[in-house]
């Protein structure tokens, strides 16, 4: 699979957050806060999971489908959805 550069960025991104969590539980931070921390980087998994997921259905189709319009909207609503 071809991985587009803002799928690596969001990879980044989320690997610096997991960074912040570990300052913040030795910095011994409220409970309240790394979970809310925990539970954005989770539905970032989930959302990256997502785009994975979509793209390798586009990377499978043919040229003519890929690009159908109901196509793509079905597509950007599986996204949307999480």
């Amino acid at each position: 699979m071809h991985c587009e550069p803002k799928l690596i960025h969001r990879l980044k991104r989320m690997q610096g957050q997991m960074q912040g969590i570990l300052t913040m539980m030795e910095h011994q931070q409220s409970c309240g806060d790394l979970l809310m921390q925990l539970k954005a980087i989770r539905e970032n998994i989930d959302k990256t999971m997502t785009i994975i997921a979509t793209t390798n259905l586009q990377q499978l189709l043919d040229h003519k489908t890929k690009d159908d319009p109901a196509v793509v909207e079905a597509l950007d609503l599986i996204i949307k959805s999480l």
